[in-house]
């Protein structure tokens, strides 16, 4: 597959999208605009939409690539999901339009205090930071290998193009041009999984009744795995609750996906946007899935050797790009930069809100929209896509996968604390030790991360798996009862 093939298309891409950006932000580009698309966006547009941000270019080319591994129990994760969305709608989604919030972790100051709330806003910038670098690089040394490095373009060009295009393209409409560049990449992700689908069935010789039953008689099918719950990360409890839990802490406590919710006029449009993205994700998930299987049918029929590529990641890019026709690799790079973009463009969206309203104090200001605040976000927007792209060159700089993945799981980890926080703060009546919230932020990851390498596997044979955000939250939960001083105020007890 030529690589000024794919890069003329990367051109047209971003083309559009910087068409789109420019229609949707003339007239209005202030702070209201950018933080919550002026409260008027359409549910529908938003709940299609999502579906390009909660899936990133990581799940695009990995859940495929995970299934000749562990066949279909990342199914039994979507299901936990499925759960925590439904919970996300009627239990945190609820309180955050009572409160009329732009950021979702000024809850903590009303419920907790100063303290409390700047830990939570903190959690949520460093988590997101990380974790969306993580995905961007990891996509970013695919273009690398399938089209920059044909011209010797270096690694940090690389990646300094993809920020400063997407930087480009949400600058001025914020998050009202994501709603429209979200709906857009969507649609081209669920085409790009499609189309995949059918060009490798053509090349198998498969009808559509035979793709699905090679699918079904594959020995990747097994889905759900009841046994080993102690010993195996892919029980289905420990599945299923982790991805419940996840999608709770990751989602509802995370202002990325919260903040499209928030940007729609009244809460029963953000709870039918939940519902209608659930049952999109889930069946999208079944179609990644269902594209692993067929990788590896095709891999095998075709003498494709699977054991010498670097990662099971790349085996996905590998047909699609150096196996297929020319409109098949052209569709993949589709579905994968709609993937990585849609995540990446909302999360620096959603690092701007954040900062801007929780440590910058626009929500505060008598006028947010004054022109000069509108600056002072362009230079925070800036701000952290040049940070992103120095936390991914520090990736590519370290070079060892297992160390990289290890930052990523240390991120991951945060967001034990912000569950806990969220859960006190809602099912109890009781105050917290403010000034010692940020430190049970760390101490409680710290804990877990003792007892998982220290104790837990030497004197059990549990093994942890998606469920550690459970253990996490319930270790932050306690060390806040512990050293919590007694009941709230009514003030606080009132939100």
């Amino acid at each position: 597959m030529s690589p000024i093939i794919l890069l003329s298309f990367l051109v047209i891409y971003f083309g559009v999208l910087l068409a789109v950006s420019y229609f949707t932000s003339k007239g209005s580009a202030d702070n209201s605009t950018f933080f919550v698309a002026n409260r008027n966006s359409k549910w529908y547009m938003v709940a299609f939409g999502m579906i390009g941000t909660a899936l990133s270019g990581v799940t695009f080319i990995s859940v495929p690539g995970a299934v000749g591994a562990s066949n279909f129990s990342y199914f039994q994760f979507v299901l936990g999901n499925a759960v925590g969305f439904v919970i996300i709608a009627y239990v945190l989604l609820p309180l955050y339009y009572r409160m009329n919030l732009t950021s979702i972790y000024t809850y903590l100051e009303e419920r907790f205090g100063f303290l409390t709330y700047k830990t939570g806003a903190a959690i949520f910038l460093v988590s997101r930071t990380i974790g969306s670098a993580f995905r961007l690089y990891l996509v970013a040394i695919v273009l690398q290998h399938f089209i920059f490095d044909a011209w010797n373009v270096p690694f940090a060009v690389t990646v300094a193009i993809c920020l400063v295009l997407i930087w480009l393209y949400t600058n001025k409409g914020g998050l009202k041009t994501i709603i429209i560049t979200d709906t857009l990449q969507t649609t081209f992700l669920v085409t790009a999984v499609i189309l995949s689908i059918y060009f490798m069935a053509r090349g198998l010789d498969f009808s559509i009744i035979d793709t699905f039953e090679a699918v079904k008689e594959s020995s990747y099918s097994k889905i759900f795995f009841w046994e080993d719950f102690v010993g195996s990360k892919a029980n289905f409890w420990k599945q299923f609750l982790g991805g419940m839990f996840v999608t709770i802490a990751m989602t509802g406590l995370d202002q990325d996906l919260m903040q499209k919710n928030l940007s729609m006029g009244t809460i029963k449009e953000a709870q039918k946007n939940m519902i209608t993205f659930t049952s999109v994700f889930v069946v999208i998930n079944i179609f990644f899935l269902a594209v692993g299987a067929l990788l590896y049918i095709y891999a095998e029929k075709n003498g494709i050797d699977i054991a010498s590529l670097a990662t099971r990641d790349y085996l996905y890019p590998e047909i699609a790009l150096n196996h297929l026709s020319i409109v098949p690799a052209i569709i993949f790079m589709m579905g994968l930069t709609a993937a990585t973009f849609a995540t990446t463009d909302s999360a620096l969206t959603a690092l701007t809100t954040s900062f801007c309203v929780d440590f910058l104090n626009f929500n505060k200001k008598e006028n947010p929209n004054d022109p000069a605040l509108v600056r002072q976000r362009n230079y925070v927007h800036f701000g952290f896509s040049v940070l992103m792209l120095l936390v991914i060159l520090v990736f590519k700089l370290i070079n060892d996968d297992s160390v990289v993945n290890a930052i990523f799981t240390a991120a991951s980890y945060t967001y034990g604390p912000l569950l806990g926080l969220f859960v006190f703060g809602m099912f109890t009546k009781r105050a917290v030790n403010d000034k010692l919230v940020p430190y049970i932020a760390i101490l409680a990851p710290l804990i877990l991360f003792l007892l998982n390498t220290y104790i837990i596997p030497v004197y059990t044979n549990y093994v942890i798996g998606l469920d550690l955000i459970i253990h996490n939250a319930i270790i932050t939960f306690i060390l806040l009862l512990i050293t919590s001083p007694g009941k709230a105020s009514e003030k606080a007890l009132s939100h």
